[in-house]
Parts: C-alpha cells; sequence; structure tokens
C-alpha cells in the first residue's frame, strides 16, 4: 500500500520554501488531507490540488521537466506555477516531435534528440494537452496553477497540504476530464484547529 504524501507544500523549486515564506499566515499553516474519489466511490489518482491563497497572483521562475522515455511522457501530468520554464528532454534512441495546439501555450519542437536549447514558458494558467507528431500514442498534460500550493493525489486519492487560515479557491483537474478548464470551488481553513480535511468527488466532463 503506497504511503500518504508527507505533509508538503509543492514548488517547483524542488520542495524548496523560498516563495512561499511570502505568503500571508504561513507561520499558523494547518496540516490539511484531501481525499478524492470517483462518482463511484474508487480513489481518484494523479489528481490535480491547488490551493490559491488570497492575494495577488504569484508567479515563478522555476524550472521543471517532461521528459520521453520509452516512448512514453514522464510523469504523464505535470504541475507547473505560471512562469515555470519547461525542458523536454529526449532519452530514447529515437526522435520527437513534441507540440500542443492548447491556447494557453501553443507550441511546435521539430524532431529532435537530446534536450532542446530552449525551454518553454508556461505564463499562463490552465491545462495544455501534449503529443508527438511521430507517436501518436504518446501524449501527457501540463497543468499551469496561479499559486505555489499544489500536488497530485497518490494511489489512494490522497494529499496532504499546509494551509494557512482563511478564504482560499481550490483548483481540481483530472486527466479524466475531457475540458482543459480546472475546476474552482471556495475552500475554508478554520484557525485554531490542528488539521483538517476535504472529501470531495471530482467527475469526469
Amino acid at each position: 500500500m503506497q504511503p500518504t504524501l508527507p505533509r508538503t507544500i509543492r514548488t517547483l523549486l524542488g520542495g524548496s520554501c523560498a516563495a512561499l515564506c511570502l505568503l500571508p499566515g504561513l507561520a499558523a499553516a494547518i496540516p490539511w488531507q484531501f481525499q478524492l474519489r470517483t462518482a463511484e466511490g474508487q480513489p481518484l489518482a494523479e489528481a490535480v490540488v491547488a490551493v490559491e491563497i488570497k492575494g495577488p497572483a504569484r508567479s515563478s521562475n522555476g524550472r521543471a521537466e517532461m521528459a520521453q522515455r520509452d516512448r512514453q511522457f514522464q510523469p504523464h501530468v505535470l504541475v507547473v506555477q505560471t512562469g515555470t520554464a519547461v525542458s523536454f528532454p529526449n532519452f530514447d534512441t529515437v526522435r520527437h516531435h513534441v507540440y500542443s495546439f492548447s491556447p494557453i501555450k501553443p507550441f511546435d519542437i521539430k524532431l529532435y534528440s537530446g534536450t532542446p536549447s530552449e525551454p518553454v514558458v508556461f505564463d499562463k494558467p490552465g491545462v495544455a494537452a501534449l503529443g508527438c507528431n511521430i507517436h501518436d500514442r504518446m501524449g501527457a498534460f501540463i497543468v499551469v496553477v496561479d499559486t505555489p500550493v499544489f500536488g497530485k493525489t497518490n494511489a489512494q486519492g490522497e494529499l496532504s497540504l499546509d494551509l494557512p487560515p482563511g478564504e482560499h479557491a481550490l483548483k481540481l483537474w483530472h486527466p479524466s476530464r475531457l475540458q482543459p478548464l480546472l475546476l474552482s470551488q471556495k475552500l475554508t481553513v478554520p484557525a485554531g484547529q490542528a488539521s483538517g480535511q476535504s472529501s470531495l468527488v471530482l467527475a469526469p466532463q
């Protein structure tokens, strides 16, 4: 049985708290457990959970990778903060042609081996679907969020994040959804409690 993810706030700086230290109320952060399930009650793995803390939207100058190995994108779902530069290293012995027609970041990296010299900067929030023009079965998603507070659920559909008290915007998405739009709803984190949880159902659409 896969263990629950640790209580951490994911950032594109590999776990650094540099961007998070600027968030209001971080010193009083409360461990918050998310449990996502399908409409049939099954755990929903690889669901994207992002929490937008009140205040101006922040962008990142961090970096991330969407690799190609064994003629697959790895990871299948990559979550990044707005402004992140994403590289597309090809570790296969064949060349790939990576592209996206998604409105938030259309791009086209023609046949290449190794790592392209220039990463792609994802500067708008939303979901970008990726493909390979040579290998049609290859597909992946890059989910761009306006917050450094995010993560993906594990095999049990669980994710833990440390959240400051207050009224926040909760953003949700999963590859089973046909629309490239994150669901949004309010999330209230009361002050003065030791921990909290949210049990959510995310249905395909």
